[in-house]
């Protein structure tokens, strides 16, 4: 992946359970394990037992911020857990979530995966009626929002559903109050969301593969707009905000999402592999191997290899044990920790012509340090085919795209970056083929990183302090 050191980072993850058999925190400790993809920087889990709420959360990954003790301790029926890759706000303790808060009606702990656009606007609203602010995050913005409805509102259900109406931009979120689990999605469907069962117990999840990883069974996701209020284990749904609208972020196919999950109907791993394929049928070129850069671009590349008839080979290893936020404070720092999480294989790739797949190129900075182990390895041509179209915009709704200035595309041709990168030749998948990524999802797609054109109007400079 080109954000091995230098380009996009994941998402973040949410889990929830509802399970009057108690041993929440456990399940969802798993569900987050299963999660850990989508964020790195920071997790937590927070949980109801007999209306009391008490949680633990960190920064670090969940086998580091949890033990068994912690866990022993979140004995409860309701849990919600979080894994936090820092969009808006900084990668702090402070902004891990769930977020929780005490308030006249008792206690609420939100989870959210998305981003609100307008975030200094709305955060200035809020304090101009007396709200103090503890985080940077956005998503305390919405545990606010839904506390000052639940004022004025006959339940929290009905809070969340009003609150929600209000908000622009992504978010899939869980609430968790004394008595309930709420599901929320917003109305354009940025972000996925699923609902499951295991036994009696009802399970969400960012993605399928965390309901499958604890013993569930996916049942279907949320709908764009709708909310599922769960209580005395039993589900029921609101749809007052959906809109029949879908704008799925089509990079959750191409490489947040795990390989194994299924969103909106169409399984991950395939769309990778028809990406590939479709790289293969629009760029064909003579060589002996293919090879895809770990983890994101095997899928693509196997599909070039099943399309093309060229061979696919293992050309890298991967160094699993160095964590996603490896340290890399200067150039040279960078340029070693590409060396340190990848070595090519030269028993594979020397004296052959390679076709190197990747799933993106951001500032163009690490493919080049990628083509050049190939060729030290002996690689005679390397032929660079990346499954995504080039990157013209910044995302506003969660994904962590930089501004124009430093995306690569906005500032030099297709052929420049080959030369830059150092690429025999060097094609991105078209937005015409872009369109067939996914055939079999049920979902409308928000290309706007790709096309400069977004589902939500007037976005663009709204998230100024995102990293």
């Amino acid at each position: 992946m080109e954000g091995i050191q230098a380009g996009l980072h994941e998402e973040c993850g949410v889990f929830g359970i509802y399970d009057k058999a108690g041993g929440c925190a456990q399940t969802a400790y798993y569900g987050l394990y299963a999660l850990q993809h989508r964020g790195q920087e920071a997790c937590g889990i927070a949980v109801i037992n007999d209306r009391e709420q008490s949680f633990h959360k960190d920064v670090g990954l969940v086998s580091e911020v949890f033990s068994k003790d912690i866990l022993d301790r979140l004995n409860g029926t309701i849990a919600v857990g979080h894994v936090r890759y820092a969009t808006t706000g900084a990668g702090e303790r402070e902004n891990a979530q769930p977020l929780t808060i005490k308030y006249v009606k008792g206690t609420l702990a939100v989870v959210h995966n998305g981003n609100l656009v307008d975030v200094d606007g709305l955060r200035r609203e809020f304090e101009y009626r007396g709200a103090i602010f503890h985080t940077t995050s956005d998503s305390e913005l919405i545990a606010y929002a839904i506390a000052q409805d639940r004022l004025r509102c006959g339940s929290v259900e009905e809070a969340v559903v009003r609150a929600t109406a209000g908000l622009r931009g992504a978010f899939s979120l869980l609430v968790m109050s004394p008595q309930k689990l709420i599901a929320c999605r917003d109305p354009w469907g940025f972000r996925p969301l699923c609902m499951g069962r295991k036994g009696e117990a009802v399970l969400f999840a960012s993605e399928s593969c965390a309901i499958q990883a604890v013993g569930g069974r996916v049942e279907r996701e949320l709908d764009p707009g709708e909310v599922v209020v769960v209580q005395d284990g039993e589900a029921r749904s609101i749809r007052d905000n959906c809109r029949g609208e879908s704008h799925l972020c089509v990079f959750e196919y191409i490489y947040f999402a795990r390989p194994d999950s299924v969103i909106a109907g169409q399984s991950v791993h395939r769309a990778r592999v028809n990406a590939g394929r479709l790289l293969a049928r629009q760029a064909p070129v003579e060589a002996d191997l293919v090879v895809g850069v770990p983890d994101s671009g095997l899928d693509a590349a196997r599909g070039f290899s099943l399309e093309s008839g060229i061979p696919n080979g293992m050309g890298f290893v991967k160094n699993r044990y160095v964590g996603r936020t490896f340290i890399t404070p200067d150039q040279v720092s960078r340029e070693q920790a590409v060396r340190i999480k990848l070595s090519a294989l030269a028993s594979e790739v020397a004296g052959k012509r390679v076709v190197l797949v990747d799933d993106s190129i951001v500032r163009g900075t690490t493919c080049r340090q990628i083509i050049n182990l190939l060729r030290e390895a002996g690689a005679r041509e390397v032929h660079m085919r990346v499954s995504a179209p080039p990157f013209i915009a910044p995302c506003y709704f969660g994904t962590d795209i930089p501004d124009r200035k430093k995306l690569i595309a906005c500032h030099h041709s297709a052929e420049e970056i080959r030369d830059m990168a150092g690429a025999d030749s060097l094609a991105f998948l078209s937005l015409e083929n872009l369109q067939r990524l996914a055939p079999d999802a049920r979902c409308g797609f928000c290309q706007g990183c790709f096309t400069g054109t977004y589902p939500i109007e007037n976005v663009e400079g709204k998230l100024e302090d995102t990293p």
